[in-house]
């Protein structure tokens, strides 16, 4: 991988939120599939109830994990922690914190439940819905960040890859990026994103969107595409899935999935909020351009909205 090349995990990079480090269970979170079983048991607790686990001792969550205190210990380290104290002291602190500022909206985090009544249900997937934004802000990674967006403003041309929920967020990037004059394409169809791959060359930048990492039509579009020689970035939700195999930067979004999937409009929004942050920031460095060519585009489409005064002749 080439030395500028910056992968981000969300796991301690600077974030793009008021400089407080990301949440500890937003990281275990994202990196809970590519955990082994045992871990995979303790990570989950955390999720789970991690004021309880701040207030455990390592032969406790031992037990309560059905696993050993060597585990925990590798666990720990996993996540990039010295040990279980340190561990412990992060989740005191950030379940104060959240307590302070969250108060009454801690209510909202369950899962939607066969009894819950349909108001509950629109709190509740609103509630899930802001937090995936918000906590995706909180932990992306804006060093990586400014390198993908330096690396799109040189880009002689730019692919987005893209398959089911993930294929809308595609589109959308690329109407941003073609608003703004970039030569770019979106490809949702597994065909079509391989023999676009096939034929990227070196200055070309590839960019895969996949809540799992694991699409495999995403995946291997990527491959073909970095094999050609073109940069490659994903948006994923899970920093080591298969996805950070084949990629040279990645942005990470901090969805949870929920019942009947209403995560799947969760993880869109979070993906999107990447998008956003992305194009604003491309925008940004490409102003004078990007005024002109939004000032083009708008003039363009002006004669196609419809008047007030065609209003109110109908």
């Amino acid at each position: 991988m080439n030395q500028m090349a910056k992968r981000s995990d969300g796991n301690g990079g600077p974030s793009a939120g008021d400089g407080a480090t990301p949440s500890t269970v937003l990281k275990i979170r994202s990196l809970l599939p590519s955990l082994a079983p045992a871990e995979q048991r303790v990570a989950q607790r955390i999720i789970d109830d991690p004021e309880r686990v701040a207030a455990s001792s390592i032969t406790q969550l031992a037990r309560d994990c059905d696993t050993s205190e060597a585990t925990v210990i590798r666990f720990c380290r996993t996540i990039d922690f010295a040990g279980y104290r340190e561990l412990r002291l992060r989740l005191a602190s950030e379940a104060g914190q959240a307590r302070g500022a969250r108060g009454s909206a801690q209510e909202l985090t369950g899962d939607i439940n066969p009894d819950d009544t349909l108001v509950t249900v629109v709190q509740k997937i609103a509630y899930a819905d802001a937090r995936a934004v918000e906590d995706t802000g909180s932990q992306l990674d804006v060093e990586t960040l400014q390198h993908v967006i330096e690396l799109l403003a040189g880009a002689h041309r730019i692919d987005v890859y893209g398959v089911g929920a993930s294929a809308f967020v595609a589109s959308d990037f690329q109407q941003k990026l073609h608003r703004i004059g970039m030569i770019s394409h979106a490809w949702t169809d597994a065909h079509a994103m391989l023999t676009s791959a096939a034929v990227l060359r070196p200055g070309d930048v590839a960019i895969g969107i996949s809540h799992s990492g694991a699409t495999s039509d995403t995946v291997n579009a990527l491959a073909e595409a970095r094999r050609r020689g073109a940069s490659t970035v994903a948006i994923t939700n899970f920093p080591r899935s298969p996805i950070s195999e084949v990629t040279d930067h990645i942005l990470t979004t901090a969805a949870r999935e929920t019942t009947f999937r209403s995560g799947a409009t969760a993880s869109r929004l979070a993906q999107l909020t990447v998008v956003d942050c992305v194009f604003v920031g491309l925008a940004q460095l490409r102003y004078t351009d990007t005024r002109e060519a939004l000032e083009a585009t708008y003039e363009a489409v002006r004669g196609l909205r419809v008047s007030r005064e065609d209003r109110r002749r109908s």
